[in-house]
Order: structure tokens, then sequence, then C-alpha cells
């Protein structure tokens, strides 16, 4: 996924679940992952899983930046996004998350502040905001 063109991460659907697993279904991906206490436990204190996490994080801020079809009222990308923080937020902490959130927010705010109330909603509760 690290290595996917941003038209790639447009299209395919079922990769945000397994780079930013939580300890809830996916109603989206039923098949995807679905972490226990133990293996968020696990997570978060391996170097290199959390590594992983910031670098799958970095990629899609970059995939954010980089396109602008997510900077609309309502987008797919804005579900992806409330995942992302409550991944970051569970597996690598409130820091991280908090992080995310600041930079999409920066590129909402330059794009005119064009996405829905509920989702920055969502957005700002997922960081904890």
């Amino acid at each position: 996924m690290l290595g996917f063109s941003d038209n790639q991460l447009e299209e395919v659907h079922d990769y945000i679940q397994w780079l930013f697993p939580l300890q809830t279904r996916s109603g989206a991906q039923p098949g995807a992952p679905v972490l226990t206490v133990a293996e968020t436990e696990a997570i978060r204190v391996d170097p290199r899983a959390t590594e992983t996490l910031m670098k799958a994080t970095e990629r899609m801020l970059r995939f954010y930046r980089d396109t602008g079809w997510w900077l609309t009222g309502y987008d797919h990308n804005h579900l992806r996004i409330t995942r992302i923080l409550h991944s970051l937020r569970l597996l690598v902490g409130p820091e991280a998350a908090q992080s995310f959130h600041k930079a999409i927010l920066a590129m909402h705010d330059a794009a005119g502040a064009p996405v829905n109330a509920r989702s920055l909603h969502y957005w700002a509760e997922a960081a904890g905001s």
C-alpha cells in the first residue's frame, strides 16, 4: 500500500481497514481484522509496528495533500480519515491523532472549508480534540 499511486489509493477500498485497524468491526469490510485488547497492547509497545503506522500515516497525508477530490461536502475519504484518527489514537497515542487531525484541518481550511459539519465533528471526536 505504501507504494500505491494516488489513483490506487482512491480506487482500492479494502486496504484502510488493514493499515489502520481498530477494535471494532468494519461495516464496509466485515472481513478486515478486528483487534483484541492483547493485540492492541502488542502494537502499542512494538516500535516496528508504530513506525509502520506512522509511515502509512505519512503516505495518507501525502495522498490528501496531492489530491483534492476529497475536499468536498461528502466523500468516502471522510470515513477513511475518521478511521485513521481512531486507529492512531488507539495504537500510537493522542499526539499522533491530533497531529494528523491538525494537518487535515489545515488542508480543509486552505480549500475554503468544504467538508460537512458532521464529518468535522467525527474527526474532532476521533482525534480526541
